[in-house]
């Protein structure tokens, strides 16, 4: 604007009045852009009242600074706190598998931790998918059960620098009361699992979820053990994280 209206030719003449006073060039200019995007305050350089294009160019500047501003602001925070980033570092195993623990007959799954920062107050709970009728003749296409993964003794509450076990007991209270290996080949269910925690970075809410459906739980099997002891610490290998291996394990259910 000042080229057009050949301010750079008379800025250094008392008498005329420039669109912006004390632009000599482009440098000068470029100082003038600068004090207005950073607003700090016009010294030696100002806009004056005789320039309506150069008023309408300084509106949309300081607008187009404000949105730019925001925006690098705006992604530079999701960046930093952005739960979906988290939640892909939780590993869950492919498979449940169903053995005996402690004499008791078990629904196991695996979890872990990828990254070196804690989850803070993780908490995992798990649901049960299932079609039923009730003993009135009503259908429930996608009813949802709780499964006890040690609410009661608080088991479900993880402290997640390893990867853990998590225990669901089939006993008289749990779904899978009546479930063999049999009829484990004709069940229709999902199980979905989800944690939850906050970050300890960030202080976000993270939520990761996954499911097993009934062709993804092993009867009869068991975890291989992923963590050894070496020069004092312990070490996790990952890569056996999803293994598992057959055990001896009696087909019939905890009813039977």
């Amino acid at each position: 604007i000042a080229y057009l209206r050949g301010d750079l030719h008379q800025a250094h003449d008392d008498t005329y009045s420039p669109c912006v006073a004390n632009v000599y060039n482009f440098p000068s200019a470029f100082l003038f852009f600068i004090e207005t995007e950073a607003t700090i305050g016009y010294g030696h350089r100002y806009i004056t009242e005789r320039c309506p294009e150069g008023i309408v160019l300084f509106l949309f500047q300081s607008l187009l600074g404000s949105i730019v501003d925001a925006f690098l602001i705006g992604c530079m925070f999701i960046k930093m706190s952005q739960p979906k980033k988290r939640a892909e570092t939780l590993m869950f195993s492919r498979a449940a598998v169903v053995s005996q623990r402690d004499g008791k007959l078990c629904l196991m799954f695996r979890v872990g931790n990828l990254r070196n920062s804690h989850m803070v107050s993780a908490q995992i709970r798990c649901k049960l998918i299932k079609s039923r009728q009730t003993p009135e003749g009503e259908f429930l296409p996608l009813d949802q059960c709780e499964l006890d993964v040690g609410f009661g003794t608080g088991a479900d509450q993880l402290f997640l620098v390893s990867p853990l076990t998590i225990c669901h007991e089939i006993n008289s209270k749990s779904p899978f009361f009546c479930l063999s290996q049999r009829s484990l080949r004709s069940e229709q269910f999902e199980i979905v699992v989800i944690l939850e925690g906050i970050v300890e970075t960030t202080g976000m809410t993270c939520q990761a979820r996954t499911s097993y459906t009934e062709d993804e739980v092993l009867w009869g099997h068991r975890f291989l053990p992923v963590m050894s002891l070496e020069d004092g610490f312990f070490r996790v290998d990952y890569s056996q994280f999803h293994a598992t291996f057959e055990v001896p394990t009696p087909p019939y259910s905890v009813k039977e």
